[in-house]
């Protein structure tokens, strides 16, 4: 390290600290050219290196001298050494940027609880980070599941801030495990994105419209190049005055697949556009979604016909006593209370007909490692009640979920925490998606019943007093 701490800085800073101590932001600045040069820069460094080297940097304005850090201004905790190889750059590029701590440092100096963690980010995938949300997370379960893809007594993580969701799922779970579990059967999967081509004129539109068909082979050709595992199954166009949105479905393997499935088909439409093919059917441009996907849009009519996710069918029984002892109340009393549910449904034009779908499904995503955005298309679900007293004294319950937006793979099933939710419901890795949507579906259903029970059995506010008043 030369006199003045900086060792290997490029020359231009070296002078400047020399000269005249820069200021924070400047030094900051400087570090963004450095990201921008080639890796075969005169200062034999590449890019990253470079800005590592900034990062580490404290300056001193009294003496105008630079020199590494050993101590975070911000958290007062020892920093790790400085890298010397590519793998500990990656490992420190993942922590909290020296930008993103000079910019922030006034809110989060007060941020004790949320920074506290800020030196186990590695891998993190969050612009300006600067530590984590902690989410109390419980079990519930025992459950006994005979799906098609996912077999065996199940104890689902679920990671939740509202007192009840967690006590409530549980309860169903052994209402229906008294009774011998559920059944579960993942039935068919869709990921798409839904590009929309410009024309000059209407009459272009239609002439496009009419060429979709034969444009197949080729954009499935570029899409399905992109990725290992998309699959276009599907291409509908539609025709909308000058422009076609034309909706592209997807099988994606083990992951949700947005991503995916939006890369393959900004590649394809780019290079059909780019074409002389695309000058010929006179493409003025492309805009790569135009909202026919209902991407994290409640559209229940679309979401029936053909799915945006994993669809799922789950069903089960609970006998007479299972549910006076379990749920509280008479099971012609419980379907009573579902058939006023169901009229509420209708009165409110409701999509789907559900109690409240979205509070254990979204425990579990976010205790997964699932995009909990898309709880606006995978909340949309139907349930069934099934109650003849003359035929069996139990009740039955069926539930359909058209959409559940699920990966076992990829986003963020790659932390650790996420990781270990999928591998305590047997769900981690490739060929576990539609294991992952029927366990979701399953636990949902049951939390469903559960708490239409609290309803029919008038429980659910001494529930909520009980428990989530400290």
């Amino acid at each position: 390290m030369s006199e003045n701490g900086c060792a290997g800085l490029p020359a231009d800073i070296m002078t400047e600290a020399k000269s005249a101590p820069p200021s924070l932001g400047e030094l900051l600045d400087s570090s963004d050219a450095c990201i921008q040069k080639d890796s075969s820069s005169t200062t034999g460094k590449g890019p990253l290196q470079s800005f590592l080297d900034l990062a580490c940097l404290q300056h001193h304005r009294g003496s105008g001298r630079l020199e590494y850090r050993t101590e975070c201004p911000l958290h007062q905790r020892p920093l790790r050494p400085c890298p010397k190889n590519e793998d500990d750059y990656a490992r420190v590029a993942t922590t909290p940027t020296a930008r993103t701590v000079s910019k922030f440092a006034q809110i989060t100096k007060y941020l004790k609880e949320i920074t506290r963690h800020g030196d186990e980010t590695k891998g993190i995938r969050v612009e300006n980070l600067i530590g984590f949300a902690h989410v109390p997370l419980g079990l519930a379960g025992p459950l006994d599941i005979h799906g098609h893809y996912q077999k065996g007594s199940i104890v689902a993580p679920m990671a939740t801030v509202e007192a009840t969701v967690v006590a409530g799922t549980a309860r169903g779970c052994k209402a229906f495990q008294a009774s011998g579990g559920v059944k579960a059967f993942a039935m068919d999967e869709g990921m798409g994105r839904a590009p929309v081509f410009f024309f000059p004129s209407v009459d272009d539109a239609v002439a496009f419209y009419k060429r979709v068909p034969s444009l197949r082979a080729q954009l499935q050709k570029d899409a399905e190049a992109t990725s290992r595992y998309a699959r276009l199954i599907r291409l509908t166009p539609h025709l909308m005055g000058t422009t076609v949105h034309v909706h592209f479905e997807y099988e994606t393997g083990a992951a949700a697949g947005q991503n995916m499935t939006e890369i393959a088909t900004t590649t394809a439409t780019r290079k059909l556009l780019q074409s002389d093919l695309g000058k010929e059917l006179k493409i003025i441009r492309v805009n790569p979604e135009g909202n026919m996907t209902a991407d994290k849009c409640g559209v229940a009519a679309k979401a029936v016909r053909h799915p945006r996710g994993v669809q799922v069918m789950v069903w089960g029984k609970v006998s007479r006593q299972a549910c006076e002892q379990n749920l509280r109340c008479h099971p012609a009393v419980l379907a009573e209370a579902f058939r006023e549910a169901h009229k509420g449904d209708i009165r409110n034009s409701m999509e789907g007909s559900s109690v409240n779908v979205a509070n254990a499904m979204a425990a579990i995503f976010i205790a997964t490692g699932q995009d909990v955005a898309c709880l606006v298309e995978s909340c949309w679900a139907h349930l069934i009640v099934d109650y003849d007293e003359s035929i069996s004294p139990g009740i039955s319950f069926s539930m359909f979920f058209p959409s559940v937006v699920v990966g076992s793979v990829g986003g963020g099933t790659v932390y650790p925490t996420q990781k270990e939710g999928l591998n305590m419901i047997g769900c981690a890795g490739p060929g576990r998606k539609w294991a992952l949507a029927e366990t979701i579906a399953a636990f949902v259903m049951v939390a469903d019943v559960s708490t239409g029970a609290a309803v029919a059995s008038n429980t659910k506010t001494s529930g909520h007093l009980k428990m989530a008043r400290l």
